[in-house]
């Protein structure tokens, strides 16, 4: 077996975007319609008569409704704009998709006058259209320059550019509206509001409502009792963007036989890494407790029962000495000390409650890196907008330096459809674990992802027991046998802490490693199966993770995306007879900040990856992908590029067939044969909330000959100016034992 390689000291070069802005065109398909321009303009007027004597906001909400799902580019130009300054893209407060998950709708909030001169700058579009076309051009006659340049723009008060724009933009939108939350049956709710850039307090006093400050998570979010929430929708629908209600009833677990009495003893904790637990409370008395620092956030107030301390104790049991407890699961890991902050009681929790307590402990508690989460809601996410609590998730990872592991929630065994995972599996930056029986095969309480209809939810999958096989874990009155995602989730907590204290990896690289270890040659995973699984099943022993076959080598590099295109072509992949005899795989992982009023455009930032054979133009993506490619045929439509190359994901695989028979790859560049990486970052906000991302990439070559070449790429690396470390455990354990090691002065 070879060790896997780590490759620093050779940083990539940073590019910005060149070209951008180009000329006003349109797709070589598309008819523009003066019909459908005057039934966009008439969708207009019944906006603007709704918010004429509205006054509970200055501005006004209106939601765009498109013909498809939209790329960045393909979104609104010439109407809602009425300045150079800013952009209609700007007002985005919200984005959703139609209940067919086939068409963007997407919300701004803009000034009533910005509504005025958009209506004002569409019918002078609409008459000078009529004028001079009557009624339909296409992709020829709008590309014909001199024909525009010929009309008499300033007869019809209208500059060239906005009409070009307007027309552009027909193309794609069907008509404006306004969305209006539908009446729920909800108790005491989390309500987020559309940014309407108004204090939430003097929103909700327009509307007769006066609450506390501690109900104010944010300036959109806030907690409502039923009798507010039903004066919110009955007052003003169009206001609330999201809502979910605020008790949450943990998702099932099976527990099977009584407990017994664990007759075991474990040596005293000293330099182990700490993993953080957020769960139930924990019970101090049992065998392994010295390993565990205890904190009771529940208020003194409220009654304990004994049920209450079964599942945190029992998830705490696995990350101490989860090795002991199942020797089939043996990882090699060794065992953990643990912070445990109990913060529900097995009756559930309150989400808003949970949100701010999470948010102060990862604050205070800043040298753990890794937190498991196993906590997670009966119902099922929503279609259109992250959960509350995922968000906050995603924001705390963005912010700090930690990564949250979290159960992917169990559903009650039934012959029914399978639910859809609970919140706050849908965290997008957290690893989200879902269960297998010992035999590979999905568990029987397994609940599925996709989440916002796209996103690949859960990561992985991992042995939790289930079909009728059962987990060992450590209860308060012993030992019990237990399934459920919960107690999948700790055992890959335990893999991660270990990649990132004892192997040292950044957690970009921890993630990306651990998912790319659940992912074979010739991976052919169907969406059903991606549903329930995720990326795969994640090997048990820490060995297999941390090394591969003789005749592959696998190497992780990480870096920062500063500008747009963040590049390396100096991957000095082995040659032999003129000729790369590889095949190649890679996945990358970066953390992106999130925006929860986004909807489902919920990733502000856009990380693509590519890696392949330099040519003389540049890299030949071993994945076909052209997305950014100046020089590349074709259009890509948004809907594909999502699907087909995971556009917007944070996770991202890319890989070749590996067949028996497969021919070896000419060299395409004989002046550099190498090979080289490029990740491009596309914002799709105007924040630059890409600029200083972290990405970490594993790269795996296979020699389709199975020949060992990995002392030729480590030397050829090395004249390159790479500092390469092959990542040997014994090595690693010791060092880590060196450097935590206490030193007493006398």
């Amino acid at each position: 077996m070879n060790n896997i390689l780590t490759l620093k000291g050779n940083r990539f070069e940073q590019k910005q975007r060149e070209g951008t802005v180009g000329p006003i065109t349109i797709l070589k398909t598309s008819v523009i319609e003066l019909k459908r321009m005057i039934e966009i303009h008439e969708s207009l007027i019944r906006v603007q008569e709704f918010w004429k004597g509205n006054k509970v906001i200055e501005g006004a909400l209106i939601s765009v409704y498109y013909d498809r799902i939209v790329a960045k580019s393909n979104r609104l130009q010439g109407y809602l704009k009425v300045s150079s300054k800013g952009a209609p893209n700007d007002t985005v407060v919200g984005a959703k998709f139609n209940d067919e998950k086939t068409k963007h709708i997407i919300t701004h909030y803009v000034s009533k006058k910005n509504l005025d001169k958009t209506i004002e700058n569409s019918s002078k579009a609409i008459k000078l259209f009529k004028d001079t076309f009557k009624e339909r051009i296409d992709y020829e006659e709008f590309s014909d320059s001199k024909l525009f340049n010929t009309i008499p723009y300033k007869k019809y008060g209208i500059a060239k550019t906005t009409f070009r724009q307007i027309l552009r933009d027909s193309c794609f939108v069907e008509n404006f509206g306004i969305e209006q939350a539908s009446k729920e049956n909800l108790r005491n709710s989390i309500i987020t509001f559309y940014d309407t850039k108004t204090d939430i307090n003097k929103v909700l006093v327009k509307l007769g409502i006066d609450i506390d400050d501690a109900n104010i998570l944010d300036q959109t979010t806030v907690l409502l009792d039923e009798r507010r929430v039903e004066l919110v929708l009955s007052r003003a629908p169009y206001l609330v963007s999201m809502a979910v209600e605020d008790f949450t009833k943990l998702s099932p677990e099976e527990f099977h036989s009584p407990n017994q009495e664990i007759d075991t003893l474990i040596p005293l904790p000293t330099n182990e890494p700490t993993i953080g637990v957020i769960d139930t409370l924990f019970e101090t008395s049992v065998y392994f407790s010295e390993w565990v620092e205890y904190y009771d956030m529940i208020s003194d107030e409220i009654r304990r029962q004994t049920d209450d301390y079964r599942h945190g104790t029992a998830v705490t049991s696995l990350i101490v000495d989860g090795q002991n407890l199942n020797k089939n699961l043996d990882d090699g890991c060794g065992r953990f000390k643990v912070r445990h902050f109990g913060v529900s009681l097995h009756s559930g929790f309150n989400s808003f409650s949970i949100i701010k307590q999470i948010k102060e402990i990862v604050s205070q508690n800043t040298d753990i890196k890794i937190w498991n989460l196993s906590l997670g809601s009966n119902d099922e996410i929503k279609d259109n907008f992250i959960s509350a609590e995922g968000a906050v998730l995603d924001d705390i990872q963005f912010e700090y330096d930690v990564l949250f592991v979290i159960a992917g929630t169990n559903a009650a065994v039934s012959k029914n459809r399978t639910k859809k995972i609970g919140a706050p599996a849908d965290s997008l930056n957290s690893v989200i674990v879902n269960s297998v029986d010992f035999d590979k095969k999905p568990a029987d309480y397994s609940r599925q992802g996709i989440v916002l209809s796209f996103f690949i939810k859960p990561d992985i999958a991992y042995y939790g027991g289930g079909n009728g096989k059962y987990i060992n874990v450590c209860e308060p009155f012993g030992l019990a046998r237990v399934s459920g995602t919960s107690y999948a989730a700790p055992l890959i907590a335990r893999k991660l802490a270990y990649l990132i204290h004892i192997i040292g990896l950044s957690k970009e690289e921890a993630k990306a490693l651990i998912v790319d270890s659940a992912i074979g040659w010739n991976d052919k995973k169907t969406y059903a199966e991606k549903t329930l699984v995720g990326n795969g099943i994640v090997p048990i022993s820490i060995d297999d993770i941390l090394s591969t076959p003789d005749d592959e080598i696998k190497f992780i590099v990480s870096d920062v995306s500063e500008k747009y295109d963040s590049f390396n072509y100096n991957f000095p992949v082995p040659v032999s007879m003129k000729k790369h005899p590889f095949v190649a795989k890679a996945t990358m992982c970066y953390f992106p900040k999130c925006s929860r009023n986004q909807g489902v455009d919920y990733t502000n930032s856009e990380l693509n990856l590519v890696f392949g054979r330099l040519t003389e133009k540049g890299i030949s993506p071993i994945n076909n992908d052209n997305q950014n490619m100046d020089d590349a045929p074709g259009y890509i439509k948004e809907e594909s590029a999502r699907n087909i190359f995971r556009k917007w994901d944070n996770v991202k695989h890319i890989g070749e067939t590996f067949t028996p028979r497969k021919k070896a790859k000419p060299i395409l560049n004989t002046a550099n044969p190498q090979w080289g990486m490029s990740v491009k970052t596309v914002e799709r906000l105007k924040k630059r909330d890409g600029q200083g991302i972290r990405f970490g990439v594993v790269v795996t070559l296979k020699e389709i000959d199975g020949k060992n070449r990995i002392d030729d790429f480590i030397s050829q690396a090395q004249l390159r100016g790479w500092l390469v470390n092959r990542i040997q455990l014994d090595n690693k354990v010791d060092l880590y034992n060196k450097l935590t090691e206490e030193i007493e002065f006398e």
